[in-house]
């Protein structure tokens, strides 16, 4: 088995958060989540701070802009980079502050390229994902960014040891040709897997840290994430339908973050039933008990944005105190 880039029993979040208070937010990373804490997403800051438009701000000498309530491709950088790049550059500062002493794995996140081409439109219509070459710049573009993102959170935070999360919502959408034209009466044509793998891979071989491939959507293309060289896999357990593919990506070494506390309050939540969740998963899947707590990670479903910020907290609080649980096992 792999060493994986995680201590044995960690627990994180997925990235958003609720809220508009990013010291906050931060605040409560480092404290409910003090083995693999993350860079806190604040999606209810506005446009600029949700998943594509932040995630465009990484992208190098391809700005875009707000038209009509969506994101697209500009001539040039204005306002609307300007918002995003002053958002980041207010969460790095924070991260700084309160992880200066900070020493093990920590985790930033973006969105990946294909969730990005199926969500920023072209200057003349369409999104770019209607367009092949539109994409591959689009890859560069991001993969460059994502690395010198990288690279400015190890330069505030030298003993931190970076993961970088992609976040692919929309790619089993993209691989079913389900992405809907503008027009909604067609969709855009599916994108083959060694295609949507060779251009994860693009960003996974720029960044030079460890990817965590996630996607909260039904069907997980996990041969895909495989292909991609990703180091591990976040997906929501309560979508899983078919163990099969996930055992085989498993055995062969890849992580799993396990998305097992509901994002949605369904009564009190507490780590006992969220290391039951996983547990119970990890023996249907017949792999030894010892293994779970080095090779996963447990994680709420998805973000945490549409919470209440009580029930972010527990949520955090239920999966620190799961892995610890599956950790004594």
């Amino acid at each position: 088995m792999p060493d994986f880039p995680w201590a044995p029993g960690s627990a994180t979040g997925i990235g958003s958060l609720p809220g508009t208070d990013v010291a906050e937010a931060q605040r409560i990373v480092f404290g409910e989540l003090p083995d693999l804490p993350h860079l806190a997403e604040l999606p209810a800051r506005g446009p600029g701070a949700d998943i594509i438009g932040r995630s465009a701000g990484f992208l190098v000498d391809l700005p875009v802009q707000l038209y009509a309530g969506r994101w697209q491709v500009a001539p040039r950088a204005g306002r609307d980079m300007r918002v995003t790049a002053d958002l980041l550059e207010r969460d790095l500062d924070q991260l700084t502050d309160q992880g200066d002493r900070y020493a093990g794995p920590l985790k930033v996140q973006s969105a990946g390229p294909w969730t990005l081409a199926a969500s920023i439109d072209r200057p003349i219509g369409g999104r770019l994902l209607r367009d092949a070459g539109a994409v591959r710049d689009l890859t560069d573009s991001l993969a460059e960014g994502l690395r010198r993102h990288v690279d400015e959170v190890r330069k505030r935070l030298p003993r931190a040891e970076i993961l970088l999360q992609l976040d692919e919502p929309s790619l089993p959408a993209v691989l079913a040709g389900r992405v809907p034209t503008e027009s909604g009466l067609g969709a855009y044509r599916a994108v083959p897997g060694p295609d949507a793998a060779t251009a994860l891979r693009t960003i996974v071989e720029a960044v030079g840290v460890p990817v965590v491939a996630h996607c909260c959507a039904p069907a997980v293309p996990l041969q895909v994430f495989r292909d991609a060289r990703a180091a591990a896999v976040a997906l929501d357990l309560s979508l899983l339908k078919d163990l099969d593919p996930l055992g085989e990506a498993l055995e062969a070494g890849l992580g799993l973050f396990a998305g097992a506390a509901p994002t949605v309050p369904t009564g009190r939540i507490t780590g006992q039933q969220v290391a039951e969740r996983v547990s119970t998963l990890w023996k249907r899947l017949a792999f030894a008990p010892a293994r779970l707590p080095q090779q996963v990670v447990i994680t709420p479903a998805c973000g945490l944005a549409g919470a209440t910020p009580d029930y972010a907290r527990a949520v955090l609080t239920a999966c620190r105190e799961a892995a610890r649980r599956l950790s004594e096992v």
